[in-house]
């Protein structure tokens, strides 16, 4: 079965509703490819590596977190640039890309799908735009130090995290946000979080983790946004009856 591309995108504007976001590149179509789809493929970043893995799959459409264009480029169309277009082109593949919606929605969303593997119920959000989510522990029981929030991470993550701070009482009230979200810190403590997770963190976090009491932990940008796209496109393919395959490119960022 296929669907026409204009079908396609309508599913996923509707489901995500980027208008309502203020973002730093286009959300939806990308590049356009050909008209009917029958193979969706969905991965982190629209790197060369996912778009010859969905070659190979035989993909009518590509749907990612972090897409081709962003602001601030120079418009340039050479170098990895070409390379990438050029694959879409040729091939005759839709790109169609997601940032900030992505993080934001609430069930499917990079932040949605993170916290339900770290067993986190959201209470709440924080943050500009509201893309911090807030909670404690779904099961109720709190963490009882520090190093028991790392394990979970890591056991999730399937990789090590970066730790600043120590709890300084059981850990109830937990913040994240997935990818590059250190500037959120001060507003998950604002918002009164014992601990914040995210992908990244910069040399202030640190500092403030130390002397706000407030633990931050950084599990990787990549690790933290893989969940969103395939959650998006498995949602997305069973609605429309097309296919759907999640190909997961490591990054270790």
């Amino acid at each position: 079965m296929t669907v026409s591309r204009s079908q396609l995108l309508a599913t996923l504007n509707a489901e995500l509703q980027p208008e309502r976001f203020r973002d730093y590149g286009p959300n939806g179509l990308q590049v356009e490819g050909r008209a009917e789809i029958g193979t969706l493929v969905s991965g982190v970043t629209a790197s060369r590596a996912l778009i010859d893995a969905a070659i190979a799959a035989g993909a009518d459409a590509i749907l990612v977190h972090h897409g081709l264009f962003w602001r601030g480029q120079d418009g340039t169309v050479t170098g990895w640039m070409k390379q990438r277009l050029q694959r879409l082109l040729a091939h005759d593949i839709n790109l169609f890309a997601y940032h900030l919606p992505l993080d934001a929605h609430p069930t499917l969303g990079n932040n949605a799908q993170l916290g339900a593997r770290l067993g986190l119920q959201a209470t709440g959000r924080f943050g500009e735009q509201e893309l911090g989510f807030i909670g404690r522990p779904a099961d109720g029981v709190p963490l009882q130090d520090a190093a028991a929030l790392a394990r979970r991470l890591e056991s999730v993550l399937n990789r090590p995290v970066t730790q600043v701070g120590q709890a300084q009482a059981a850990i109830e009230t937990i913040a994240w946000c997935s990818g590059g979200a250190q500037g959120y810190f001060e507003a998950a403590i604002a918002a009164g979080a014992q601990a914040f997770i995210t992908g990244e963190i910069s040399e202030p976090q640190a500092h403030l983790a130390r002397e706000c009491g407030v633990l931050f932990y950084a599990g990787g940008h990549h690790a933290t946004e893989r969940y969103g796209a395939p959650a998006l496109g498995a949602h997305v393919a069973a609605q429309l009856g097309i296919a759907h395959r999640f190909i997961d490119i490591d990054n270790p960022a």
